[in-house]
Protein backbone atom coordinates (compact mmCIF):
# COMPACT_ATOMS: atom_id res chain seq x y z
CA UNK A 1 0.00 0.00 0.00
CA UNK A 2 1.28 3.21 -1.13
CA UNK A 3 1.21 6.27 1.39
CA UNK A 4 0.88 9.63 -0.46
CA UNK A 5 1.13 12.33 1.67
CA UNK A 6 -0.01 16.08 1.15
CA UNK A 7 3.24 17.26 2.26
CA UNK A 8 6.22 16.34 0.44
CA UNK A 9 9.11 17.58 2.29
CA UNK A 10 10.81 20.17 -0.27
CA UNK A 11 13.41 21.35 2.40
CA UNK A 12 14.67 18.24 2.08
CA UNK A 13 14.96 17.74 -2.05
CA UNK A 14 16.26 20.84 -1.97
CA UNK A 15 18.84 20.05 0.72
CA UNK A 16 20.03 16.68 -0.97
CA UNK A 17 19.73 18.68 -4.63
CA UNK A 18 22.54 21.46 -2.88
CA UNK A 19 24.72 18.80 -2.25
CA UNK A 20 24.69 16.89 -5.33
CA UNK A 21 25.17 20.17 -7.41
CA UNK A 22 28.01 21.52 -5.45
CA UNK A 23 29.98 18.38 -3.40
CA UNK A 24 29.36 15.77 -5.77
CA UNK A 25 32.59 15.46 -8.29
CA UNK A 26 33.91 13.14 -10.89
CA UNK A 27 32.71 9.77 -10.69
CA UNK A 28 33.95 9.01 -6.63
CA UNK A 29 30.75 10.82 -5.87
CA UNK A 30 27.87 10.77 -7.87
CA UNK A 31 24.78 10.62 -5.49
CA UNK A 32 23.69 12.93 -2.29
CA UNK A 33 21.13 11.95 -0.07
CA UNK A 34 19.34 14.23 3.08
CA UNK A 35 17.18 13.22 5.80
CA UNK A 36 14.82 15.17 8.38
CA UNK A 37 15.81 13.67 11.99
CA UNK A 38 12.40 13.34 14.20
CA UNK A 39 13.85 16.40 15.85
CA UNK A 40 13.99 18.61 12.87
CA UNK A 41 17.44 18.48 12.06
CA UNK A 42 18.87 17.78 8.23
CA UNK A 43 21.62 15.27 7.71
CA UNK A 44 23.39 15.17 4.24
CA UNK A 45 25.71 12.94 2.92
CA UNK A 46 27.58 11.88 -0.57
CA UNK A 47 28.00 8.16 -1.93
CA UNK A 48 31.79 6.92 -1.97
CA UNK A 49 31.58 5.12 -5.59
CA UNK A 50 34.37 2.10 -5.58
CA UNK A 51 34.39 -0.26 -8.45
CA UNK A 52 33.91 -2.78 -5.24
CA UNK A 53 30.54 -1.25 -4.65
CA UNK A 54 31.21 1.15 -2.53
CA UNK A 55 28.29 2.63 -0.01
CA UNK A 56 25.70 4.68 -1.71
CA UNK A 57 24.63 8.01 -0.46
CA UNK A 58 21.57 6.94 1.79
CA UNK A 59 24.17 4.64 3.57
CA UNK A 60 26.75 7.32 4.24
CA UNK A 61 23.67 9.42 5.46
CA UNK A 62 23.17 6.80 8.59
CA UNK A 63 26.95 7.10 9.49
CA UNK A 64 26.71 10.57 9.27
CA UNK A 65 23.43 11.16 10.91
CA UNK A 66 24.98 9.05 13.91
CA UNK A 67 28.10 10.87 13.97
CA UNK A 68 25.46 13.88 14.65
CA UNK A 69 23.81 12.44 17.29
CA UNK A 70 20.49 12.14 15.19
CA UNK A 71 19.47 8.49 15.80
CA UNK A 72 16.23 8.79 14.75
CA UNK A 73 15.31 8.97 10.61
CA UNK A 74 11.96 10.53 9.68
CA UNK A 75 12.18 11.16 5.57
CA UNK A 76 14.79 10.49 3.58
CA UNK A 77 15.85 11.26 -0.24
CA UNK A 78 18.20 11.03 -2.41
CA UNK A 79 19.29 13.08 -5.74
CA UNK A 80 21.95 12.39 -8.65
CA UNK A 81 24.12 14.36 -9.74
CA UNK A 82 24.25 16.50 -13.12
CA UNK A 83 20.29 17.70 -12.73
CA UNK A 84 19.38 13.63 -13.00
CA UNK A 85 16.57 14.52 -10.09
CA UNK A 86 15.05 12.18 -7.64
CA UNK A 87 17.03 8.66 -7.55
CA UNK A 88 15.11 6.26 -5.49
CA UNK A 89 16.88 3.65 -2.91
CA UNK A 90 18.62 0.52 -4.31
CA UNK A 91 17.80 -2.58 -3.01
CA UNK A 92 20.64 -3.27 -0.80
CA UNK A 93 19.68 0.36 0.44
CA UNK A 94 16.00 -0.17 0.53
CA UNK A 95 16.89 -3.05 3.20
CA UNK A 96 19.25 -1.30 5.41
CA UNK A 97 17.05 1.65 5.45
CA UNK A 98 13.81 -0.88 6.75
CA UNK A 99 16.35 -2.29 8.98
CA UNK A 100 17.94 1.21 10.86
CA UNK A 101 14.18 2.96 10.16
CA UNK A 102 11.56 0.33 9.67
CA UNK A 103 8.73 4.01 9.68
CA UNK A 104 10.68 5.63 7.41
CA UNK A 105 9.57 7.66 4.83
CA UNK A 106 11.14 7.63 1.60
CA UNK A 107 10.51 10.55 -1.19
CA UNK A 108 10.28 9.15 -4.48
CA UNK A 109 8.86 10.32 -8.26
CA UNK A 110 9.88 12.84 -10.71
CA UNK A 111 9.44 16.49 -10.57
CA UNK A 112 5.79 16.23 -11.28
CA UNK A 113 4.85 13.37 -9.51
CA UNK A 114 6.50 13.61 -6.72
CA UNK A 115 5.21 11.47 -3.36
CA UNK A 116 6.12 10.18 0.07
CA UNK A 117 6.02 6.95 0.57
CA UNK A 118 6.67 4.52 3.21
CA UNK A 119 10.18 2.00 3.21
CA UNK A 120 8.28 -1.22 3.80
CA UNK A 121 5.93 0.19 0.71
CA UNK A 122 9.21 0.02 -1.72
CA UNK A 123 10.18 -2.81 0.12
CA UNK A 124 6.79 -5.83 0.15
CA UNK A 125 7.34 -9.45 2.10
CA UNK A 126 10.84 -7.70 3.15
CA UNK A 127 13.21 -9.86 5.59
CA UNK A 128 12.81 -8.77 8.88
CA UNK A 129 16.57 -8.48 10.28
CA UNK A 130 15.76 -8.31 13.49
CA UNK A 131 13.00 -10.89 13.50
CA UNK A 132 15.89 -13.51 12.32
CA UNK A 133 18.24 -12.49 15.80
CA UNK A 134 18.58 -14.38 19.14
CA UNK A 135 17.71 -12.85 21.88
CA UNK A 136 20.38 -12.30 24.66
CA UNK A 137 19.26 -14.86 26.53
CA UNK A 138 18.83 -17.58 23.86
CA UNK A 139 21.95 -16.77 22.57
CA UNK A 140 24.04 -17.38 25.84
CA UNK A 141 25.56 -20.96 26.59
CA UNK A 142 23.93 -22.61 28.88
CA UNK A 143 25.48 -23.66 32.33
CA UNK A 144 25.65 -27.49 32.81
CA UNK A 145 27.81 -27.80 35.58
Amino acid sequence: MTTQTDQVDHELIRAAAHVAATRCRGDNHTMAAAARARDGRIVTAVNAYHFTGGPCAELVLIGAAAAQGAYDLDTIVAVGDRDRGLVPPCGRCRQVLLDYFPALKVIVGTDDDLRTVTVTDLLPESYIWADHQLDAEESAPLNTS
